[in-house]
This record gives C-alpha cells, sequence and structure tokens, in this order.
C-alpha cells in the first residue's frame, strides 16, 4: 500500500480476504485488543479443552493416567516435541517438550560447555534477555573461570540491532560455545542463523539459539542449517499459558551422548522402571530431561500446536508479516511529527513478529494505551513493543490500535501517568 492512504475500508478487505481469519475465534479475546503475545501468548479453546482433558485423566484414571489417559502422561513430553518439530525444522527425536529456557540452558551448557586448553569461552552478545546471560555467567563460573574473561560479547552500534558480521569477527579457536537470540526481544530484529552458524562451525564452534521470540512466529531449518542445539519457551507465540514448559532441541549428531545433568526422566522409557543406579540415557532429545513432566503446565500445548499443525507456521509467517508491514506503514501515515521512531528491520527476511516503537514517553504511553483496551508491552527505558499475532489479531485491529495510538499522543492522555515502569512491566 506504499503512497497510498490506509484506510478502514481498505484493512477490512484485508481481513476478508485473509485465509487464516477463522483461527481469530478460537481464541478467547473480547472487550480488548491485544498486542502482547510476544509476551504471554493469549488461551485458545483448544488449550483449554487438552488441559481440561488431562484434568479428566487424572479424576477419572488417577496414577493410570501416566500409561491409560486419553493423553498418556509418560509419554506426553516425546509427543509434543514430535509436534513441535515441523517448527523449526527438526526430526521428532531431536526435539523434547521440557524444563524452562534458564533450566534447558543449563542442562546444555552442562553437556556441550567443556572449556579445555584455549577453548574456554563463550560467545554471546549485549542485547541478549538477562536470564540468558545469568546462566551462562554461572556456567564459566561452574568451571571456575571469570565471565570477565571468558564471556566475549558482541556489541551494538545502535543499540538494538547486532550485525553478523561483527558477530564473525569474533569468532576464533578460544571459542567453545555460542549462544545467541534468533530474534532479538527489544527491536525484533532476525539474525540469519544459518550465516552464524557454518561460520562458528568453521572455527570448531558449539552453536545454539535461544529462539524465544522466533519459535511459533516463523519458520526454522535447524536440521539443515546444522545448529547443535536450541532452546525456548512456549508461553509467547506458542500460546502454552503462563509458566508453560519450555523446549530444546538437539541435533541428531549429538544424540546418545549423556546428558551433562543427569536425572529421572533422562532414561530410556524402556528401562526407566528397572530402577538402576546406572543411567541408561535415551537415544532422543529426551536425554536431556531432568524430573517427572509437568503434566498440567504441558497439557494446553497440545492444543495449541494443533492450530499451528492446521494452519500451517508458512501462512503464519505470511500474515505475521502483512501484519507488522501494516502496522509500519501506520505509523508513518498517522504518527509521523509525534516523536515515534521505529526501531525495528524493515526488510520481511530482517524482522520477527513484533514491531520495536522507540518514544521518550513510553512508559506512560502504554498506561494510556491500556486505558483504551490496549493491551501492549513496555520494555526500559523507552521502547514499546507490539505483536500483532496470526491467529488471532486482525488487520482492522491494527488500524483501530494506530487510531488509539494517535489519540493518545494528540491530546496528550498519557500525561496523567508517571513516565516510569511498574515493578512487572
Amino acid at each position: 500500500m506504499a503512497n497510498s492512504l490506509i484506510t478502514r475500508d481498505y484493512v477490512k478487505i484485508l481481513d476478508q480476504e485473509d485465509p487464516l481469519q477463522n483461527f481469530k475465534d478460537e481464541f478467547y479475546q473480547e472487550g480488548f485488543y491485544y498486542m502482547d503475545g510476544n509476551s504471554l501468548g493469549l488461551l485458545s479453546r483448544r488449550s483449554e479443552n487438552t488441559l481440561a482433558s488431562s484434568l479428566q485423566d487424572w479424576k477419572q484414571h488417577a496414577i493410570e493416567g501416566w500409561t491409560e489417559g486419553n493423553e498418556p502422561w509418560f509419554y506426553m513430553s516425546e509427543k509434543i516435541g514430535a509436534m513441535t518439530a515441523p517448527l523449526i525444522g527438526a526430526k521428532p527425536e531431536e526435539v523434547i517438550n521440557t524444563g524452562s529456557i534458564t533450566s534447558n540452558l543449563h542442562q546444555l551448557f552442562a553437556t556441550f560447555y567443556k572449556p579445555e586448553g584455549k577453548r574456554t569461552k563463550v560467545l554471546a552478545d549485549t542485547l541478549n534477555f538477562p536470564s540468558d546471560i545469568y546462566a551462562i555467567k554461572s556456567q564459566i563460573h561452574w568451571h571456575g573461570l571469570d565471565p570477565n574473561d571468558h564471556l566475549i560479547r558482541v556489541h551494538s552500534e545502535d543499540g538494538y540491532t547486532l550485525d553478523e558480521d561483527k558477530i564473525i569477527e569474533k569468532m576464533n579457536e578460544d571459542i567453545a560455545i555460542l549462544l545467541l537470540p534468533s530474534v532479538l526481544y527489544r527491536s525484533g530484529q532476525l539474525l540469519d542463523m544459518e550465516k552464524i552458524t557454518k561460520a562458528a562451525h568453521h572455527y570448531g564452534i558449539i552453536v545454539g539459539f535461544d529462539l524465544a521470540h522466533s519459535i511459533g512466529a516463523l519458520p526454522h531449518r535447524l536440521s539443515e542449517w546444522g545448529v547443535d542445539f536450541a532452546v525456548w519457551c512456549t508461553y509467547k507465540y506458542l500460546n502454552s499459558g503462563p509458566g508453560g514448559v519450555g523446549g530444546l532441541y538437539v541435533n541428531e549428531r549429538h544424540l546418545g551422548n549423556s546428558p551433562g545433568l543427569a536425572g529421572w526422566f533422562s532414561s530410556d522409557k524402556n528401562k526407566q522402571f528397572d530402577m538402576s543406579h546406572d543411567l541408561t540415557p535415551a537415544e532422543s532429545a529426551g536425554a536431556f530431561q531432568l524430573g517427572t513432566p509437568h503434566i498440567l503446565s504441558s497439557a494446553p500445548l497440545i492444543g495449541s500446536l494443533e492450530l499451528f499443525s492446521e494452519a500451517g507456521i508458512e501462512n503464519v509467517r505470511e500474515k505475521s508479516l502483512r501484519l507488522t508491514r501494516l502496522l509500519m506503514d501506520l505509523i508513518q501515515q498517522e504518527l509521523s511529527g509525534y516523536g515515534f521512531k521505529i526501531a525495528n528491520p524493515s526488510k520481511d527476511d530482517r524482522r520477527g513478529g513484533h514491531v520495536c516503537l522507540i518514544h521518550e514517553e513510553a512508559a506512560s504511553i502504554c498506561k494510556a494505551l491500556k486505558l483504551e483496551a490496549v493491551i501492549p508491552d513496555f520494555r526500559s527505558p523507552n521502547v514499546i513493543r507490539l505483536a500483532p499475532i496470526a491467529f488471532y489479531t486482525s488487520y482492522e485491529d491494527v488500524y483501530e490500535v494506530v487510531l488509539l495510538l494517535k489519540d493518545i499522543v494528540k491530546n496528550e492522555k498519557q500525561k496523567q501517568f508517571k513516565n516510569e515502569r511498574d515493578i512487572i512491566a
């Protein structure tokens, strides 16, 4: 729609032509415009049903639910892993539903980070989510090393994005392992994972990615690219619910080895109840599980992943790109002169699933948006993240949100609020 005025009639036509339009009815969303699905996805009726099914299995079968339930709990993590695999371009045996991003990072660093000789360093970046850096630093400490010397971080030239060539310049034979986000959580920049992986493997570096802001928003080809491992949460674009169980991927060339941290569910399922004190690890990514699966925090994901299977991740990505493009175009059309700056990359192949808006009054604007029944996301000190989700955001929703945002700044409605974050932002 470049150089043409975007009107309500135009976006209504987009909605009428949207092949995913019926999925909106699958989700609970009434009385508000939800632009924070990159922090917590909405509840779907399908997820509600699969959670209810596991509750019914508990109610009806008690302990026999582990093997006799409608969704037997003993195999649920593997089933969800197989359902997730197509979203990241992996084989079913390379994926398991387990843990959280941080616990899975500890597991995979305990497995793959083996500093010796001069190869002792970890390569990361200055823009990653803090928890990932906390985990890396603690793993370096665990080996008796100093993160000030052994954590190498690539800096950003603009404070929002990273240059892959700058990342590659930091690579050498001193680096043991690399961990980067697939999509940067603030700016929404999508990194070239294939390019980074190829360059890192040239130096013998183990490659890991945090897929928190890409899984469920765009397709991946992790196995084809040769990525060694990946971790993710499921409560954002995958809509598993607050505290939903996360997931991990381990390339098949690493399977069959003992995990760095072993536990009850690391076992080969056929031998788990032999009760031997010598672990026989699973031949799949299941070996990287630790304790008993969290069934009631996993069950909603089954319903959500059914929706992805029906919609197709390529179609989800296509609509996501169109939604964020529309949002950016409307910002340019309606908000020029009001102090906003778009900080996310404009090109489709460099953009994740959200738009990053910079404004000096970002915190107070977000509070004003909530008063207008718009749920945005604030990131200190000056970032407004807006995430139109392909499943449950219409093109007209995006249009309405921008008009509400314009009304706020035009009439200075944000001035009634302090321009500072709440306890949770």
